[in-house]
């Protein structure tokens, strides 16, 4: 334990020396403004600029609901943009210390391969869910203010089963980053998966049981219907499954290689 609360004392130190404590909260918190704030000017806007011009405005789109909009701000902002972000600001959490040596170096101290994991995982996990989770209360505050309240029990729920997605993403990059020398590389094969993971949610019924990506999904209907279906549980376990898994090849890949100044 000891030695879980060194790596994750050094990995909080790294984020601040990375300026992500600062940049990180305030990406979140502009992506959790703009939907709700471009959902209720929209309309104005474009019947101000093309009111001429034959423009029809959607009259629905000035009568959604709080819950519609704060959903629509996971789907549009946080699963486009944020997943981005997530990826670009994780990519190096474990190839830096490859390049450098200091995992080689790590690990020939009383360190495990498991206790460096999990302490790099749940310290980026934490600061990620928390910038995150500044971004949804955010926009939740902005919903209110502009459409109709939130329950707050939903938001809380949905906000849960959100927060599960993350840390899928923050696991999954991290495994890559094991995996892969490059930060390109790594950025690229992260943001693609994931994103593709995204994207396929609500094809098939079987595909999403396995997809931790329903997780975003489950939180946006939870946002909009105020109810909770019994399938989700199984969504969550599944996710929980894949999210164990990814460690378990991190750990594997660490404790059967080599790290050198390659």
């Amino acid at each position: 334990m000891n030695n879980f609360n060194v790596v994750m004392k050094k990995e909080f130190v790294q984020i601040v020396r990375e300026f992500k404590i600062i940049w990180l909260p305030l990406a979140f918190i502009f992506l959790g403004i703009t939907q709700p704030v471009v959902s209720y000017y929209l309309p104005s806007i474009l019947k101000a600029l093309g009111g001429a011009q034959g423009i029809t405005i959607d009259s629905s789109m000035a009568a959604q609901q709080g819950g519609e909009v704060l959903a629509s701000t996971l789907a549009s902002q946080f699963d486009q943009l944020g997943v981005m972000i997530i990826a670009i600001s994780m990519m190096g959490v474990i190839q830096t210390d490859k390049v450098n040596g200091m995992l080689a170096f790590i690990l020939t101290r009383p360190v495990t391969v498991f206790s460096y994991i999990s302490g790099k995982i749940s310290s980026n996990y934490i600061f990620v869910a928390c910038s995150a989770a500044l971004g949804y209360v955010i926009s939740y505050l902005y919903v209110n203010l502009l459409f109709s309240n939130v329950i707050f029990v939903d938001m809380v729920i949905a906000l849960l089963f959100y927060l599960l997605w993350v840390l899928f993403m923050v696991s999954f990059t991290t495994m890559i980053s094991t995996v892969f020398n490059s930060q390109g590389v790594i950025a690229l094969i992260s943001i693609v998966f994931l994103l593709g993971c995204r994207i396929v949610v609500g094809l098939n019924p079987i595909i999403d049981l396995i997809n931790p990506a329903s997780m975003s999904k489950n939180a946006m209907e939870v946002l909009i219907s105020g109810a909770v279906d019994a399938k989700e549980m199984w969504n969550v376990i599944v996710a929980l499954i894949s999210i164990v898994l990814t460690i378990l090849i991190t750990n594997f890949w660490i404790s059967n290689k080599k790290f050198n100044n390659e």
